[in-house]
């Protein structure tokens, strides 16, 4: 993007595995950076517990606390933030990148075929076709994780399993490398999924998708109005919700009097994973811009954040619909910023998981390798999967269905999947 300093990111890690590690951002502002850097840092499996904000407009200084996973690629991480900074030329003002400001050109959608037969041959003659259901839901998520290791994201995917035992996925990526069209980068994931299988007679094809993927999200959505209704109305949402997995709704408040410049925002809430990411989310969307920003969580489950704001023509927000129409988005985001529903296919059970998309396009990460990874720890079997986007309710949403086999001998409530999908949505314990 241009000229930018080394130390625009600056990564500290923890020494001591209870403490958090520190990034330090340093560059250029724009409105929406800090969703598009918790976006990245949600993509690689961080929680941020704590940040500060600061900016004038033009240069700002961000500072993250985050913890999670040990096998964090912190060089890579750092080469991702500092892709999503501005240069340093926008701050000078200078025309000739102010291109950077235009919106970039979609990543290209490339389609991963990739058959198992020699093992669905070998299961069905052993195990039995439940079995093997069973086992290549166990497999799904281990694909999934590779496929998030090498930073492809996943924006459609078809997973079915064929009565003669043969199993087909198909996957929809985008390469945040941008690589996908070389044939080293293709031979490097063929390499990683067949370790993970190790399955030498497995295929695997990449070739770039037709235009036609990119239409998905007109298509009608599958959900009836009732499980809409109970899925993506908040009081609904409230009535039906089981204790263990409750939400409190979170105080926000709104003041426009302790700044002469800026509208402050209060919130206290309930924590969960990607919570500074709803919150950035939310703001870029409304295309409102964030001068400071004060994050700190209380005993693990309770937040309070104070965001001085205004609009994007440098206004407070005084209008008392505009504040309504923000107040209540962000409580629906903060209330439940996943939908999560169960539903009878007899002889078996549809999983649906939904979220909200950006404005920018852009989905919530490691979505569909969460679902699977809760199931594989529930060793419950699936039976085919699919990633579409629907507009519903005048909102692009990123549906997830799981079709699960009932009858394989797994006998796990639909209460207890539905607890350990929003456990693992959520990272609560």
């Amino acid at each position: 993007m241009g000229l930018l300093y080394d130390d625009a990111v600056i990564i500290r890690q923890s020494e001591k595995e209870d403490e958090p590690s520190v990034i330090t951002v340093n560059c250029p502002d724009k409105t929406g950076l800090g969703c598009d850097l918790c976006h990245i840092i949600l993509f690689f499996g961080l929680t941020v517990v704590g940040t500060d904000v600061s900016t004038d407009g033009k240069w700002c200084y961000i500072v993250f606390w985050v913890v999670g996973r040990p096998s964090t690629r912190w060089g890579l991480l750092k080469k991702r933030l500092m892709g999503a900074c501005p240069s340093f030329w926008l701050a000078c003002g200078m025309s000739a990148y102010l291109a950077e400001l235009q919106p970039s050109k979609p990543p290209d959608v490339f389609l991963l075929k990739f058959c198992c037969n020699d093992r669905s041959g070998l299961l069905h003659g052993i195990f039995g076709l439940d079995s093997l259901v069973e086992i290549w839901g166990i497999f799904l998520a281990d694909v999934t994780e590779v496929l998030c290791e090498l930073e492809l994201t996943i924006k459609t995917v078809k997973v079915s399993t064929t009565p003669d035992g043969k199993v087909m996925d198909l996957f929809y990526i985008t390469d945040t490398r941008e690589l996908m069209h070389t044939k080293r980068r293709k031979e490097d994931v063929y390499d990683h999924l067949k370790a993970v299988l190790g399955d030498d007679n497995s295929s695997c094809e990449i070739e770039l998708a037709g235009p036609d993927i990119s239409a998905s999200s007109q298509e009608p959505s599958f959900l009836s109005d009732a499980i809409i209704e109970d899925m993506f109305n908040i009081e609904m949402l409230e009535k039906h919700q089981d204790n263990s997995i409750a939400f409190k709704r979170p105080s926000i408040t709104f003041d426009n009097l302790l700044s002469p410049s800026h509208t402050l925002i209060q919130i206290v809430c309930q924590d969960h994973k990607g919570l500074l990411y709803d919150i950035m989310r939310t703001l870029k969307d409304y295309n409102i811009q964030i001068s400071y920003v004060r994050f700190t969580t209380k005993e693990k489950t309770e937040c309070e954040l104070d965001l001085f704001i205004m609009q994007a023509d440098g206004k407070k927000i005084a209008d008392p619909g505009k504040q309504n129409s923000l107040r209540c988005r962000l409580e629906m985001e903060l209330s439940c910023p996943v939908r999560v529903a169960l539903i009878s296919r007899i002889p078996d059970t549809e999983l649906v998981v939904a979220n909200p998309v950006e404005s920018s396009g852009k989905g919530r990460p490691l979505v569909f390798y969460d679902i699977t990874l809760a199931l594989k720890m529930l060793n419950k079997a699936i039976v085919s999967a699919e990633i579409r986007r629907h507009v519903i309710n005048d909102r692009e949403w990123e549906v997830y269905r799981v079709l699960l086999d009932e009858g394989d001998g797994n006998s796990v409530s639909t209460k207890e999947i539905e607890e350990t999908i929003w456990k693992m949505l959520m990272s609560w314990g």
